[in-house]
Formats: C-alpha cells, structure tokens, sequence
C-alpha cells in the first residue's frame, strides 16, 4: 500500500520537475546567447541551478561584470545571481577601447577646431577692443574730469570687456553651464577676498572720496591728526606730506579721510598768543595796555582784527596775562611773528617797570673755610644790554624753504597728483 502511494506522487511530481528543469535550461541557454552576442561578454560562462545563475569567466573590467549581473538578474527564473567573474586590470580589450576612445576624442576635436579658434579670436577680439577703449584718455576726462576717477572708469570697462568676451568664446563652445558655474564661484570668490583685501578696498574707496572732495591743495600746510607738513600731492593709495623738516611723510588715504585735518593754509590771516607773567603787586590792566601798544608797533600784527589781551590766571606770586595778535601769513612768518612778539612786550613790560617775576630759591650755606670770602670777592655778571627798538624789527618773511622744496618735488616726480587747482576744496 505504502508503494502505491509514492508511486502516485512520483507519477504527480513529474510534470513540475520537467517544467522547473525546463525553465532553468531556458534561463541558461537565454544568458549564454545574451553574452555570446556581444564582445565585452563572450568569455562570460553561465551555469544556472535551482534558480541559482553562477557567471565565470574573464571580463575587461567591474563596469562590465556589473552590467552582466543586472542582465542575470533579470531574467525569469533566476533567483540570485553568484558574481565569480575575473577582472582584469589590463587586457587587451582595454587597451583597444582606451585607444578607440582616444581616436573618437581626437575626430570630435578636430570637428571642432574651427568653433574652437573662433572663439579664441572672439575672446582676443574683445581684450583687443577693451584695451582700445580704456587707452582714450582724453574720452574718459570728459566723462570724469577727476583722473582717479577716469582711471577707475577705464580700466573698470576694460575688464567688462575682457568678462565678455570670455563669455561669447564660452558659448561658441557651448559651455552654457560652465558660465553659471563661473559666475556663482566667482560671486563667492568676490566674498572672500572683500573681508581678505577689506583694508585695501577701503583705502582705495577712500582715495575717491578724497578725490572728489577735495580737502587741501598741493603746497597747503595741513595737520593731519597728529603730522604736520606741507602736502605734496595725492595718489590712489597715500597722500604725501613733506615735513617741517623736509622729510616725506605717506599716509594712508583711509587714515587721512578718517582723520580730523587742521588746515593753516585755507585761512591767510591766523592767531598767534602766548602768556606772560607780572608781578602781583603789578597794575594788571597797565601791563596790558603796555605789551599790546608794542604789539601794534610791528608792522606785522593786523589793526584788523586788532590785538588783544586777558588775565588768564591769577596766582600767590604773580597774574598771567595772554597776548593774542594776528598775521598774515602770506606776507609774514607765523613762527617768526610770535617770536619777535614775545620778545617785544617782555622788554616793554621791563622798561615800564612791571617785574617778571622769577623763581626764588632758599639757600643754606655750611659754614666752610672760604666761603664768606668767596661771596664777597665775587664778581657779578655784567647786565645784559637793551636792544634798541628798531633792532626788534627783523626779517619776518615767511620761510619758502619747504615751499620751494614742494615745488621741486612736483615738477620733478611723474606720479598722478589727483588734487585739481580748478575744483574748490570742502
């Protein structure tokens, strides 16, 4: 009985073994002529079992074997695909693909060569062009008659050229892309070198705002913060002083726009003054009537404003009294005027009368052998003469010294001086 019945399921199973045994023929026979058909696959050995496809053999490289599992895995009846191909570094068929990719790269340059050299004369066109253009002067004076300001325009049109140009040549080569990619690296580039070149780029910003205001004139004596000098010229990137001493002084242009700019020149008439003191007992108001009647004896102090004079402090010893008076700098030496003006009521207040008062010192002396003797027999200095009056009247030229220094300079050096004598200073 037992026999009976696996005799019957053997007698039921067997159309199913069939179908299974035929299907995986099918499987294997379809992948062996897939492969077979081409030339990358042809070494490639399919074997396939209970749905299990086994791929041997030598291919040319992963890409391909790759490629043959995915076309295994496709096929009907294939359950899982054993990947046990071999591949090979180097071979010849590598080689013969590297080199047909060669001669395919050099056929479609070739093809291209004329687009290629249209663009290069496109792009060397356009620098040409822009070089023309940025190189007349005499074009951009009329647009900006500032020359920085000329300067800045041509070469900034310039390099629109250039921009340009490389563009057009781009989109002969039908690099469309690569153009976007350009431009938003070269936006995060422009980022970057602002906050790497800030202080280069606000020197440079501040040279045409100072190019346009205007603040001084070659020649005008300028305290600029804390340097004084007479200013030579004004370039794109500092603004040249010469000393007091006759040295060149370059300061930055964003510290000069930045900066607080005394000018001595801009006003021709300027106020000296300076303190003197009397002593207590002394008229004050007297001391003042008598250094200002010597101020107005100088020909160098103006009636217009007149000078003046007031007590600024009153101290245990003595009253101080400033003097103020004006000069033309254009006819007199400021420096020399205050000077001889000083001089000049100093020996007025003496000859008056009024006391300058000194410092008094107490000193003790020890009793030593001599020195009474010494006091006694000690011979005091002669008194220093009086100047006559007119003898006070000396040379108060102003000092061209550093002006004619100034001169030279600017004849002399080539550099742009961007401070125009027709534009009116702030």
């Amino acid at each position: 009985m037992r026999v009976f019945f696996v005799c019957l399921a053997l007698i039921f199973a067997a159309p199913v073994f069939a179908q299974d045994s035929g299907s995986t023929s099918e499987a294997q026979s379809g992948l062996s002529a897939i492969f077979g058909s081409t030339t990358d696959m042809a070494d490639i050995t399919v074997t396939v079992e209970n749905g299990v496809a086994t791929l041997t053999g030598d291919v040319p490289n992963a890409e391909i074997a790759e490629t043959a599992v995915e076309i295994a895995q496709s096929r009907e009846g294939i359950v899982y695909v054993q990947d046990q191909l071999d591949r090979a570094l180097v071979g010849e068929n590598n080689v013969a693909d590297a080199l047909g990719d060669l001669r395919k790269d050099f056929k479609e340059i070739q093809g291209a060569l004329p687009i290629i050299a249209l663009a290069i004369l496109a792009f060397l066109f356009m620098w040409w062009l822009g070089g023309v253009v940025s190189r007349r002067k005499a074009f951009w004076r009329k647009i900006a008659p500032n020359p920085f300001l000329a300067e800045l325009l041509s070469q900034t049109v310039r390099v629109l050229f250039i921009v340009g140009g490389l563009i057009i040549a781009l989109n002969f080569l039908g690099a469309q892309a690569f153009i976007a990619t350009i431009l938003g690296g070269a936006g995060v580039v422009g980022i970057a070198l602002g906050f790497a070149v800030r202080d280069t780029l606000e020197n440079y910003l501040a040279s045409i705002m100072l190019s346009l205001r205007q603040p001084f004139r070659a020649g005008d004596h300028v305290l600029i913060g804390d340097r004084e000098g007479k200013v030579m010229r004004l370039t794109s990137r500092a603004t040249i002083l010469m000393t007091m001493d006759g040295n060149h002084l370059r300061i930055p242009n964003s510290t000069v726009f930045k900066a607080v700019i005394l000018n001595y020149t801009t006003n021709s008439d300027r106020r000296f003054n300076f303190s003197l003191g009397v002593d207590a007992a002394d008229d004050p108001v007297a001391a003042m009537k008598t250094g200002l009647d010597a101020m107005r004896a100088h020909e160098f102090v103006k009636d217009s404003p007149e000078p003046s004079a007031s007590i600024s402090e009153v101290g245990d010893s003595n009253i101080v009294i400033n003097f103020y008076g004006w000069v033309d700098q254009t006819t007199a030496s400021f420096g020399k005027a205050r000077s001889l003006s000083i001089r000049s009521v100093k020996d007025a207040l003496e000859e008056q009368g009024f006391s300058l008062p000194e410092p008094i010192y107490r000193v003790k002396l020890d009793n030593i052998a001599g020195t009474q003797l010494d006091l006694k027999t000690g011979k005091s200095a002669k008194p220093v003469s009086k100047r006559k009056a007119s003898e006070l009247d000396m040379d108060t030229a102003p000092d061209t010294a550093i002006d004619e220094k100034v001169d030279a300079e600017l004849k002399a050096a080539g550099e742009t001086n961007l401070l125009d004598e027709t534009k009116p200073t702030e």
